[in-house]
């Protein structure tokens, strides 16, 4: 082994992201797989060098010597190329986590053993290029040295725990040390092709078996296909497609495919503050995710992703309205107990290293506006217009629950752990969970036949929103707050446009968008707040909340500021287009979970918001949520409305 496995960490935006909807790996520039899960994306972690350089374990192929590094996607892909030229010659490294479409369900995955499996292709491109592989698994979170043995020059097959790999290499003949540890070193010429198969799966279930090179070659060529097809779905046609279509490519990769759940980061601990303790793990599923998920999906063409959330939402919410959660596992799971991992440094010394998610159990408000706003647009994306007596049900006890809840205090949609407020956002919420209650009305008669229903739950609508437009506002500005009796301000007070409780045109709005821009924007990004929040330490801006600046400007037809920083944003994604959670805005450099399913989000939302802006569409909007009108987005049409769509953020 070189020194590699010294040297310091490098930046989160150097990671290159794979997945095959199931597994998920981690890549950086220098072609070494630093983060991996198989099988789920909250499983146990094969490679976590990017959690602790020593202890963390990691694969990489590049060459021996000096060189420099050029990398890309393969267009409409999350199939990642990486070159190396050399003093010699030239070598590319293609990897990808294997992934076929199943025919019978466009846009959905096709199972097939050993569906484990990472494929690296070295290629020789020019001259002649040693090439070192560098192989050191380390199972759970980095806590095992597994077993490690030859069963032929070319194959290693790793033991130890619930865990299981075959190391098939064509850079041979590989040597084994003492300390768990696998190494390689072959020269390629030009044309020549060498195929590193790694295989995981659970102990006892490992098959010592050769893939052969006709099969990886066709294992790669479908993954191209599969990602190539999927991309090519996308409706959307105006300005930055390319942005665009790369975050749904993001999204398509943290769709858990056996549920149809989308997990919002493939990372755990990735810090937002270098040094601090804010550091979590972010590969479960938040209900205030979703729909915004479902909206912007179904907007841009994904019909199919769209209505398999909006089904995994239904069917893990189901249950006791009270015992809704603010955020389950991508399999339905609810407990999702919080573990520190002490034998990990974590990301440049940022501890603690988390597994699970002590959130998970908060009260907030939002959560239930969040899964009727969600349900109601899953309706509409499939045209229907009946609920079944059941389900129905439920969603009264939700609606019900809300109205009884209300003037509560709770943790807020940024689980802060300062204690419980009256957060804007929250009562804001708690009006949309009314408002959505009402339109459901209409789509289950039994429900409407309730003595003195609507006439209660309309009564209760029209008392939040006196509360709200008295209590939330700040007397001198005009502005929305961030939490009633409090002077701060916070970014989730423009969702008071965003989601449709005033015209993007009200004083107020208007207000709350000038003080966000003075107050809580530096070079061109936005904080989510400066209160405290019961936290030692800082953090970055939010890459969501700045483009939740860019929509609600958009809205208001301000769209030359709203270019601004939506372009802000997307010139600090990293060179393959990839943005984690937050931005230090002095030096943009990225911090947080990475890449980050909700700032990808914000992008395809601030896209389409601007895009219909400059349509020269007329103000001020939305027009009511659930308009059965159909207005076509510029540039390419919408499979469901339009008008239902674009009042998500």
């Amino acid at each position: 082994m070189n020194d590699m496995a010294k040297t310091d960490y490098p930046p989160i935006s150097d990671y290159a992201f794979l997945s095959d909807c199931h597994s998920v790996a981690l890549v950086s520039r220098d072609a070494s797989v630093e983060w991996a899960c198989f099988h789920r994306f909250d499983g146990r972690s094969v490679f976590a060098r990017i959690l602790d350089r020593d202890r963390g374990g990691y694969f990489r192929i590049a060459p021996a010597g000096q060189c420099t590094t050029t990398r890309r996607y393969l267009p409409g892909t999350n199939v990642l190329e990486t070159r190396f030229d050399t003093a010699t010659g030239a070598v590319t490294v293609t990897d990808c986590l294997p992934v076929r479409e199943d025919l019978t369900h466009p846009g959905r995955v096709e199972r097939r053993p050993p569906d484990g499996l990472l494929l690296r292709t070295v290629r020789g491109e020019s001259g002649t290029v040693d090439v070192e592989l560098e192989f050191a698994p380390r199972f759970e979170y980095g806590m095992t040295v597994p077993y490690m043995e030859l069963t032929d020059e070319d194959l290693a097959v790793v033991t130890g725990g619930p865990d299981s790999l075959l190391l098939q290499s064509e850079l041979a003949p590989l040597k084994v040390d003492d300390l768990g540890n696998c190494t390689a070193r072959t020269t390629l010429t030009e044309g020549q092709v060498a195929h590193v198969a790694l295989t995981y799966a659970q102990a006892g279930a490992l098959t010592i078996e050769r893939h052969s090179p006709v099969d990886l070659n066709g294992r790669l060529a479908e993954t191209v296909a599969f990602w190539t097809n999927w991309a090519a779905r996308c409706t959307y046609q105006g300005a930055h497609r390319d942005a665009v279509v790369r975050s749904a490519l993001v999204l398509k990769g943290l769709i858990y495919d056996e549920t149809g759940a989308l997990a919002a980061a493939p990372t755990t601990s990735l810090p937002e503050e270098i040094g601090g303790e804010r550091n979590w793990d972010y590969r479960y599923t938040w209900l205030r995710d979703s729909a915004a998920m479902l909206g912007a999906l179904g907007a841009i063409g994904y019909l199919e992703e769209a209505e398999r959330f909006g089904d995994w939402l239904l069917r893990t919410t189901a249950g006791r309205a009270e015992d809704l959660q603010i955020m389950y596992g991508i399999g339905g799971e609810r407990l999702l107990h919080e573990v520190d991992l002490d034998h990990l440094e974590g990301y440049r010394a940022s501890r603690p290293v988390r597994v699970g998610n002590g959130a998970w159990d908060q009260f907030q408000l939002d959560t239930y506006g969040e899964l009727l706003e969600a349900t109601l647009l899953l309706l509409k994306l499939r045209g229907r217009q009946i609920i079944a007596p059941r389900g129905a049900r439920f969603l009264r006890d939700v609606v019900d629950l809300n109205i009884k809840r209300w003037q509560e205090p709770d943790e807020g949609i940024w689980e802060i752990r300062g204690g419980r407020r009256h957060f804007v956002f929250s009562k804001l919420m708690a009006w949309a969970a009314v408002d959505c209650g009402i339109s459901l009305l209409d789509m289950a008669p039994e429900l409407a036949q309730d003595p003195g229903l609507r006439e209660r739950w309309e009564q209760a609508r029209q008392e939040m929103r006196t509360t709200l437009e008295t209590k939330g506002v700040d007397p001198k500005t005009g502005a929305f707050l961030q939490a009633f009796d409090h002077d701060a301000l916070d970014a989730s007070s423009l969702q008071v446009s965003l989601r449709g409780f005033l015209p993007s045109n009200d004083p107020r709005i208007l207000a709350t968008i000038d003080r966000t821009e003075a107050e809580l924007t530096r070079n061109g990004h936005v904080y989510r707040y400066l209160a405290a929040d019961g936290l030692p330490g800082e953090e970055g801006s939010f890459v969501f909340c700045t483009l939740w600046l860019a929509s609600a400007l958009a809205r208001a037809g301000r769209t030359e500021e709203a270019e601004k920083y939506l372009s802000g944003v997307l010139d600090c994604a990293n060179d393959l287009g990839l943005l984690a959670e937050e931005i230090d805005p002095d030096t943009a450099e990225q911090l947080g979970n990475f890449p980050q399913g909700f700032s990808h989000l914000g992008v395809i939302s601030a896209a389409l918001n601007l895009a219909y802006a400059q349509s020269g569409a007329d103000a001020p909007w939305p027009p009511p949520r659930w308009a059965q009108t159909r207005t076509d987005p510029p540039g390419g049409s919408s499979p469901c409305g339009w008008a239902e769509l674009r009042a998500f953020p």
